[in-house]
């Protein structure tokens, strides 16, 4: 008989699009639906998934505030008591984030089997919270930061999670005579991005032939369009939501943030990135995703509080006219992710959340 499986998300892109990878990967053997909030709808085609919406607003952090945030909370849980018996849910899968706390909590209070999803190198809050209650929790390492020791065992690593076309994609990567730039602000958006990056290519573009496929805001795109058509420069600029692997396939190298899942791609593409970590990200955690591709040479990593417009061209110089750096890195990726089909994957998520 098929299970009953919940998995909750919402939040920014980084929660939602493993969620969508994940129901792909069990919807065949189970019974599956979906939970988002408001805030993650725009990330996926509502139209694909057994969809609940779910909203949760972000619990204020004032101290004063404290009690309403536990009522809250308490509501909260109580609704979702009654949304899992209600569905006869059998088991959780959360992808983590305060949206996932209600959820979870009433799952504890029903018993319900509850797997937990990492994408990060630094264990989110949400997740550890949960840590002691779930069955597993699903990790690209087992070189978590911030991980409890005596619960290490509750770790099941699988290859990154990957949207299944990117599997039928085309990976060699090389820089001839035209450089492909792909550029990548993330779901949150990056004025970094759209500003010192832009007037980095315009100077590199003296010199070398570039072609530009650019995420921004779409408030943006006027300035943006403005600045490469006075340069001559050719461009595509996208939104977040918009499919990034035809751009990903097109590119020969990438700046992007850290995002769990956008490396996850760059580096199975094979596609040879410098990653600027959002400095605000929680626990660092964008620093440590990007870390931990660099200690075995996956990628270039550059700290946006010390970069300039000088030190971006001087940079990127580097790596167009080292070819050996840039060769290095496509044999790390290759190595990285020879084991990452989607079959391998599907059989291992499928047998774990099925064993009894």
């Amino acid at each position: 008989m098929k299970k009953k499986i919940l998995i909750s998300t919402g939040g920014s892109g980084g929660h939602v699009v493993p969620a969508t990878i994940l129901y792909q990967h069990l919807k065949d053997l189970n019974e599956v639906s979906v939970t988002c909030d408001n805030r993650g709808l725009k990330f996926l085609n509502q139209k694909d998934y057994d969809l609940t919406v779910f909203n949760i607003n972000p619990f204020k952090t004032n101290f004063f505030l404290l009690p309403l945030n536990i009522f809250k909370i308490l509501v909260l849980t109580i609704k979702s008591f009654i949304f899992l018996k209600k569905k006869k849910t059998e088991v959780l899968i959360s992808t983590g984030g305060y949206m996932s706390l209600p959820l979870c909590l009433a799952s504890r209070l029903l018993n319900i089997k509850l797997y937990l999803f990492e994408p990060n190198i630094v264990i989110g809050r949400s997740n550890k919270l949960f840590l002691r209650y779930c069955k597993k929790i699903f990790c690209y390492s087992d070189k978590i930061k911030n991980f409890p020791k005596n619960l290490k065992n509750k770790i099941e690593i699988i290859p990154p999670l990957l949207r299944k076309k990117f599997y039928e994609l085309n990976k060699t990567k090389i820089i001839n005579d035209q450089i492909k730039l792909l550029v990548i602000g993330g779901s949150q958006g990056a004025k970094i991005f759209d500003t010192l990056i832009k007037n980095s290519i315009v100077k590199l573009s003296k010199k070398y032939k570039f072609k530009v496929y650019q995420q921004s805001n779409i408030n943006n795109f006027t300035s943006i369009k403005k600045t490469y058509q006075e340069n001559k420069i050719d461009y595509e600029l996208f939104e977040y939501n918009e499919d990034v692997s035809m751009f990903m396939e097109k590119s020969n190298l990438c700046i992007t943030r850290a995002g769990a899942t956008t490396l996850a791609e760059l580096v199975f593409l094979n596609l040879p990135h410098v990653a600027i970590p959002l400095p605000s990200s929680k626990d660092n955690h964008q620093f440590e995703n990007a870390n931990f591709y660099n200690e075995i040479g996956c990628n270039w990593i550059l700290n946006q509080n010390t970069i300039n417009e000088d030190k971006m061209v001087s940079f990127l110089t580097n790596i167009i006219e080292n070819k050996k750096e840039y060769n290095e890195r496509l044999i790390k990726m290759e190595n990285f992710s020879y084991q990452n089909s989607w079959n391998n994957i599907n059989l291992k998520i499928n047998s774990i959340i099925n064993e009894n």
